[in-house]
């Protein structure tokens, strides 16, 4: 009986595609201090960002998802062709600078939650994550690799399993959901920002677009029957993955409101830091599945961030770029050298005196920020019959899509305004 369900655990997670793994590295080291920071900080009162936000992400990721599909190339291949080279370069710099912060951010994390758990030097342990991924990017077939990406995404049960070996008024976190108790100060808003950010971020709408590519690329033309079975496939594969991760996103607010802002801790900001908390108040075991949750998220995330900042660069120079090129035959080396420069640019950045607390949390305002002018340029592309041909968004998707950046526009002049 064991064998069958795990059969079915595994065929299940074979028919899911780029959804499951893009939702799932959306929970990344960098993700968790920031709804870790708004559990802590204000309670349950926060846990109604995560459910607004789910339509709007599910919305605007399979917005990028159907570009890269229909038109088989990238977002940045897509840009270049429509919009003039000044735009292109600003979107694509943009995403270097926010994923270079985030990779830096988030093996750091990493590497402090295995001293944590092990002792040691968390420099040590930065270099052998920041290799570890590189080598597995470079070396590893790409169905392999996507292949183990699928797996890893289980290590973020971890957070769910946190929720039940803590107390939790789930009469207050209904109330909290429904009637939201906040203040409308600049802190609240540099939160709700930093969430938005960390939740819909722009490297998602790269990676997702370049894996429906990937694994588009090489195929026959579809016919229009096809097509709309695939792009079927592509809204069930995004909800799921959406929901995934912002079902994560909701259980680490809620298990660090329970514990943390109980006890009066407000000002966690990063993984490790919150993991370590976790001990007095949840005990041993809650510290461990949760420190065991950022390293498994981080091993995750680190390849998504490399890769998607790779994609478009390799792009935008008009570069031949696929995970699926083989170094070994002399494919991709300029693809390859850019993920390289990314991982190990991120490695490098934890040896600077740059504070890492303030990276994990900027990071993710940095991406909230940059995803507004991203957000209104796919927008155009997937609306543009040039573009997509007969398979342009639909006016339900179209609506979602433009709701969710006006959100996100709106969120952040709030948040500058208040300056």
């Amino acid at each position: 009986m064991k064998s069958v369900r795990k059969f079915r655990l595994r065929r299940r997670l074979g028919r899911m595609g780029p959804g499951l793994i893009t939702g799932a590295a959306d929970d990344d080291p960098s993700g968790i201090a920031t709804y870790s920071q708004a559990g802590a900080q204000f309670g349950f009162s926060m846990l109604w960002t995560v459910v607004l936000t789910l339509p709007l992400m599910i919305a605007i990721q399979m917005v990028s998802a159907r570009i890269g599909y229909v038109t088989r190339r990238g977002l940045a291949a897509n840009i270049k062709q429509c919009f003039p080279r000044s735009v292109l370069w600003a979107v694509v710099s943009m995403l270097l600078l926010a994923n270079t912060l985030n990779l830096a951010a988030d093996i750091a994390a990493m590497a402090e939650a295995l001293r944590l758990l092990v002792g040691g030097s968390a420099h040590i342990y930065a270099v052998t994550f920041g290799l570890l991924c590189l080598v597995l990017q470079v070396f590893l077939p790409y169905r392999a690799y996507v292949h183990w990406l699928k797996w890893l995404t289980l290590a973020l049960l971890s957070y769910v399993a946190v929720v039940f070996v803590v107390h939790v008024d789930w009469r207050g976190v209904v109330r909290a959901i429904v009637i939201p108790d906040i203040a409308l100060s600049h802190e609240t808003l540099l939160m709700v920002v930093a969430v938005l950010g960390t939740t819909i971020s722009p490297y998602l709408f790269f990676w997702q677009a370049a894996q429906e590519m990937e694994d588009a690329n090489g195929s026959r033309a579809p016919a229009p029957r096809e097509v709309r079975r695939h792009l079927m496939r592509i809204r069930i594969d995004t909800v799921v993955g959406m929901a995934f991760s912002n079902l994560i996103a909701f259980f680490i607010i809620l298990s660090t409101a329970a514990t943390l802002h109980a006890a009066g801790i407000t000002n966690i900001q990063t993984s490790a830091q919150a993991a370590e908390a976790l001990r007095p108040l949840a005990g041993d075991f809650a510290f461990l599945i949760f420190s065991l949750g950022i390293i498994g998220t981080g091993l995750l995330a680190v390849p998504v961030l490399a890769g998607s900042a790779a994609y478009a660069v390799a792009e935008a120079a008009g570069w031949s770029g696929s995970l699926s090129a083989r170094l070994d035959k002399g494919e991709g080396r300029g693809f390859y050298a850019l993920i390289a420069t990314a991982t190990l640019g991120g490695v490098m950045l934890c040896f600077t005196p740059s504070d890492p607390v303030q990276e994990l949390f900027w990071s993710a305002v940095l991406n909230g920020v940059i995803a507004v002018p991203i957000m209104v340029v796919m927008m155009l592309l997937a609306s543009r019959s040039g573009t997509m041909g007969v398979n342009v968004i639909k006016p339900r998707l179209r609506w979602l899509g433009w709701i969710a950046t006006v959100v996100m526009a709106i969120t952040v002049a709030a948040m500058l305004v208040t300056l």
